[in-house]
């Protein structure tokens, strides 16, 4: 079960009194309300928990150091006495050992396909399956997905199994009542009630973070459980918990069930996912960035990078704002690659931008995700590869013009930089296209430093201007503090070839 220390955080309620020239009357209790919750769910735990399966697995992992040897002589009798009995004795390396760890999951099928959490199964040497009904069963991965934390795994049966199915996860609502069964802390077959304390929770755990919170217990060991609506339909499968010591603190957090069946759907038909892919690096839109480039709202996804040879190359421009994806609102950044991953591939799709003031639509056919990651991987190689060519030419470096920011400057952008030379790109790992100053120093507190600035980062551009001397981003910053404008823009570039854009006051 993934754990993550939650601060102790005090909530204080406001009761507002409010002087009326007569007294209103009390609102008449809701039925719903009057009844603290369903009279009993025995009928539905009964029902459900023949369908949820204890996991156990086991995977040998380093343990302690090899036990050194007394001092004694090579040869002694001592010495081979002691290696006859223990052969690790004096080796040096580390002994391996048996980790054991347990967790939860479901049926979905009669012929014996499970749901559970990938973490639960990760790396296993070993899976075995425990049947409500006592039976043992040894599990194979037919496929998993780190993004979402899933995994789909198989047992072989002599006879069909009792297995549930989804029910729509969009539909629930918070305060609804949901039923929890898994194996916490090894003890199979616990049922836990509660309800849906909040929707579309973002815990960053991964890019596509969407969790039903719930208050029924889920505590170590529940990891890949159901959780059910009061229909019996898997609504979501248990996944996370804030938690100081790894027991329930009435926060839990369980994947969405229209999620897990597209996801698991996938790994059953593929072994793997196919998400939908739109080829471009984005971010969310700050008040600062969108002043910067004249926009008025900070709702949608700006586009820092488009992938070179991926679907939206020749479409999509950087600094592009995203704010519709196939006739659906784009609020937030995050809201867009969830829904571009859920499109199935190959899908010709509408994507709403502002471009330059004006509202665009254009259409785009995603290709798949998992096709772009190798495709980005590979140019990323290639790039290092060309810079190792380079490392051993002559005359590849790029020499700046050998000045430093005016401390009147360092002053007003919070920065110290230096021309990045291909020494400097080979050591830092940086590709071989990578041009720009070297941020080699941060001003604490400053602006930048406040919005994650750091030393290690190559400033690529500054205001859609490219830098590659310290007298062009002396000049692009007086420019923009002789127009009156409070901000520059820069675009940073990683190691990786990560691109973000940072909006950074003068000073």
């Amino acid at each position: 079960m993934q754990r993550m220390v939650l601060r102790r955080v005090i909530l204080i309620g406001v009761l507002v009194w409010m002087t009326l020239a007569a007294p209103l009357a009390p609102l008449a209790p809701l039925a719903a309300l009057a009844q603290q919750g369903p009279a009993s769910v025995a009928a539905l735990a009964a029902r459900l928990s023949g369908a949820v399966v204890n996991i156990s697995t086991s995977r040998m992992v380093a343990g302690g150091a090899g036990v050194p040897f007394p001092d004694a002589p090579d040869g002694s009798p001592l010495k081979d006495l002691l290696q006859e009995i223990n052969p690790n004795f004096g080796d040096g390396e580390r002994l391996m050992r048996e980790a054991s760890s347990l967790g939860s999951g479901f049926f979905i099928s009669a012929d014996g396909l499970i749901v559970t959490n990938n973490h639960v199964v990760a790396e296993a040497d070993e899976i075995l399956i425990y049947s409500a009904a006592g039976e043992r069963y040894s599990a194979k991965i037919i496929g998993a997905d780190e993004k979402t934390d899933l995994a789909v795994l198989k047992i072989t049966v002599q006879k069909p199994v009792e297995f549930v199915e989804f029910g729509n996860s969009d539909m629930a609502q918070v305060g609804d009542w949901v039923m929890a069964i898994g194996n916490p802390f090894g003890l199979g077959g616990s049922v836990s009630l509660g309800i849906v304390s909040a929707r579309n929770r973002n815990i960053n755990s991964g890019p596509y973070d969407d969790f039903i919170q719930t208050d029924a217990a889920i505590n170590q060991g529940n990891s890949g459980g159901p959780l059910f609506d009061m229909n019996g339909k898997v609504i979501g499968v248990a996944t996370a918990i804030i938690s100081r010591g790894g027991s329930s603190r009435g926060i839990g957090f369980a994947l969405p069930g229209n999620l897990v069946k597209s996801v698991t759907d996938q790994l059953v038909a593929y072994g793997q996912t196919r998400r939908g892919w739109l080829g471009v690096g984005i971010q969310a839109l700050s008040e600062d960035i969108a002043l910067s480039l004249g926009l008025t709202k900070t709702s949608g996804a700006l586009v820092v990078e488009v992938t070179k040879g991926g679907p939206s190359d020749g479409a999509l421009r950087e600094r592009d704002l995203i704010v519709g994806f196939n006739g659906a609102k784009i609020e937030n950044m995050r809201d867009l690659p969830k829904i571009v991953a859920r499109t199935p591939v190959g899908q010709s799709v509408m994507v709403k931008i502002i471009r330059d003031g004006k509202t665009i639509e254009l259409a785009i056919r995603l290709g798949r995700l998992e096709d772009g990651e190798r495709l980005i991987a590979a140019a990323r190689n290639q790039q290092l590869n060309k810079q190792d060519l380079q490392d051993k030419s002559p005359g590849q470096e790029i020499v700046g013009d050998g000045v430093r920011l005016s401390s009147e400057i360092r002053d007003m952008i919070g920065l110290d930089v230096m021309p990045l030379s291909a020494q400097l790109r080979s050591r830092l790992g940086f590709g071989a296209r990578a041009r720009g100053l070297l941020i080699t120093g941060v001003a604490n507190p400053s602006d930048a430093a406040s919005k994650g600035v750091a030393a290690g980062l190559v400033i690529k551009e500054v205001n859609q201007k490219p830098v590659l001397s310290v007298g062009d981003l002396e000049k692009i910053v007086n420019m923009a503090f002789e127009a009156g404008r409070p901000i520059i823009l820069l675009k940073l570039v990683d190691p990786s070839g990560g691109t973000r854009l940072v909006a950074v006051r003068l000073g």
